[in-house]
């Protein structure tokens, strides 16, 4: 990515240029390969805002099987259009109640595989994948900068790439109107914020899910908020610079970088994905925030 006046060289890994836009796709499909076929004969299901379920979604089109996901009322119609064209019957619940999927991992009338957007072993080690291509790509790679939504992204990069090179840093990205995971390492315990959708809607939330903390904490050097004002106007760079297209939460890594994060040397960006619904493009490349 050039950038001026930056003492890093920034790189950017784009898992937006997936067959779904996003990352998603490698957790779904391992959890897919690992499952029990009884479960998955009687239908899959997740709870996503919209790039998980589309990940579970692609999987489930290809083996035949049903499909519903669980998405939050705020979830953009990009998302939805998209699980919708694969075949997948999304269910808007209030925000709360989505997350409360997260934790119970049940919701009324759904049944079989129930695919966990994060907190899930196969998932995270399908996320792994990209911190293994990392070090293929650039073996003298400094920091890894990775946006966190439920964790399971960064688990499993933060893994793969400790695993063989622990003298990488990597940090958790997040938006400021959301970031439960810099207070929670600070506490050194959970902590509950403040909650304010934007449209950097792939990320952020009110808390940290404790089995994920228990995790994350052991495995990441920081994390860092950017503000929605700096993640459009990285959304607007990649654009400009790169002609690449990033949702909000696939650029709360390159804005993280722009601010310093990750130091000097070779940073690398997960861009996590690139589903944003063409007016917010359109805004965003007028200098507003959508």
């Amino acid at each position: 990515l050039p950038v001026d006046d930056s003492p890093a060289e920034i790189y950017v890994k784009l898992e937006n240029l997936q067959s779904i836009g996003s990352f998603k796709i490698r957790g779904a499909a391992n959890a897919f390969a690992m499952a029990d076929p009884a479960d998955l004969g009687r239908g899959v299901w997740t709870a996503s805002a919209g790039n998980m379920a589309q990940g579970v979604a692609w999987c489930a089109r290809r083996l035949g099987l049903p499909c519903s996901v669980v998405v939050p009322e705020t979830a953009p119609e990009a998302k939805l259009g998209a699980i919708r064209r694969m075949g997948a019957r999304p269910i808007a619940v209030p925000v709360e109640d989505w997350f409360e999927v997260f934790a119970t991992r049940r919701f009324p009338g759904l049944d079989g595989l129930f695919v966990h957007p994060f907190s899930d072993p196969n998932v995270m080690a399908g996320n792994g994948t990209i911190g293994l291509e990392i070090l293929e790509d650039l073996p003298e790679v400094d920091a890894v900068l990775v946006p966190y939504g439920g964790g399971g992204l960064i688990a499993g990069v933060a893994s793969a790439v400790k695993g063989l090179k622990p003298e990488v840093r990597v940090y958790a990205c997040e938006v400021d109107t959301a970031a439960p995971v810099g207070p929670s390492l600070a506490a050194g315990r959970p902590v509950e914020v403040p909650f304010v959708p934007t449209f950097v809607d792939g990320i952020g939330a009110p808390r940290v899910f404790p089995e994920m903390f228990d995790l994350v904490r052991t495995l990441v050097d920081g994390a860092v908020a950017s503000s929605v004002e700096d993640i459009a106007a990285a959304v607007k760079l990649l654009i400009e610079r790169n002609r690449v297209v990033a949702e909000g939460a696939g650029a709360a890594s390159v804005a993280a970088a722009l601010a310093g994060t990750g130091g000097p040397g070779k940073v690398v960006c997960v861009v996590s994905g690139g589903n944003i619904d063409p007016a917010k493009v359109a805004a965003i490349l007028r200098g507003e925030v959508p």
